[in-house]
């Protein structure tokens, strides 16, 4: 048994990189939303023909957000000054020019995100500062079990938090009797001995298929003998997919960092099961009060966090955690050399209690 005092790796975010932006279904046509990615402001929108786009959300005449102006004729309208912009990023008008005030509107770009939609979810890619990236060394927005077609459920939350700390969150094996206690999911007299293999997979580990623990009450609602494997992959996204005979239960947990200090948190749930189509008006409270659960945990770990101390990871509960640090460096490698990625998790079985 060991325990290593390690301090968190770079504090920077993880470059060239796809990550979650919104639910399709929050975009409608014709709307602008302005958000804050990376630290960098985002204005998303969407055309008449629902093809989704990202700006960065500045104008560059006299700095106010994009967002706050409106789309006309399919271009996005400065609030302040009427200048407009394609979805590229191109000015296309300067309402105050005059006959003989010629200017060569072109040269003047907003910069524009790539974007990614599928599976009812907008993914924009988010390049190292300075270039636009042509995503040749870059991750790519996670393929999604078949089943998942159209959300079924979604709710986000802010956790106040680097982005590491909210990351490792998702993969913590032994909170949950103490975090997430409740007669819906778990306890502290449940708390037993668990094993489970894990293998690497694409930028990141999956734990392989495996019953649900029987302290895991909220399966039951599945009926059946419930199958699930449970994957992560960088930047920051956690998938779990569950069987249950011809059917199935699909949940993405993704964290998109905000700033240094805070980040979003998706979940996004997809099932094939009627049933629980029944009873997604019960399902929703319960999905936010678990991730209610979370920020509130990681709200107060901020407090000890304030005086930079170093982490004490133990085997085998925190080698999840020690994985995502090495994933990260063998990404910052693999960007900053133009080398493949080498995924440096390999085949083991690990065990804990919780």
């Amino acid at each position: 048994m060991t325990a290593s005092r390690s301090v968190p790796g770079s504090q920077e975010f993880l470059r060239d990189c796809w990550y979650l932006a919104s639910p399709s279904v929050a975009l409608a046509p014709g709307r602008l939303v302005g958000t804050t990615i990376l630290g960098e402001p985002v204005l998303l929108g969407r055309r008449r023909d629902g093809v989704a786009f990202a700006l960065r959300d500045i104008c560059p005449h006299r700095g106010i957000p994009l967002s706050e102006g409106c789309m006309a004729d399919d271009e996005v309208e400065c609030a302040y000054h009427g200048w407009r912009f394609s979805t590229d990023g191109t000015c296309t008008a300067i309402p105050s020019l005059v006959e003989g005030q010629d200017m060569e509107l072109q040269r003047i770009r907003v910069r524009s995100y790539r974007v990614r939609e599928a599976s009812g979810l907008l993914w924009i890619y988010m390049p190292r500062p300075g270039t636009r990236g042509d995503g040749s060394t870059a991750t790519t927005p996670p393929d999604l079990p078949p089943e998942a077609g159209n959300p079924r459920l979604a709710t986000q939350t802010v956790m106040p938090c680097h982005v590491d700390h909210a990351v490792i969150g998702l993969m913590d094996p032994a909170h949950g009797p103490f975090v997430h206690r409740s007669w819906w999911w778990r306890s502290r007299r449940s708390i037993h001995a668990k094993e489970r293999r894990f293998g690497p997979s694409e930028y990141g580990f999956t734990m392989l298929p495996h019953r649900p623990s029987r302290n895991s009450a909220a399966y039951r609602l599945l009926g059946g003998r419930p199958v699930t494997q449970i994957s992560f992959r960088l930047p920051g996204v956690r998938i779990e997919h569950v069987r249950v005979g011809s059917h199935a239960l699909v949940g993405l947990t993704a964290v998109t960092p905000v700033t240094e200090h805070s980040c979003a948190l998706h979940h996004v749930m997809y099932w094939t099961m009627p049933w629980l189509t029944v009873l997604k008006p019960a399902l929703r409270p319960f999905a936010r009060s678990f991730l209610e659960q979370d920020r509130r945990i990681v709200e107060k770990q901020q407090r000890g966090l304030r005086h930079r101390p170093g982490m004490l990871l133990i085997d085998d509960a925190d080698v999840q955690a020690r994985w995502y640090y090495r994933l990260k460096k063998a990404h910052q490698r693999m960007v900053d050399e133009q080398v493949p990625f080498e995924n440096p998790v390999t085949e083991s079985i690990l065990r804990w209690r919780s």
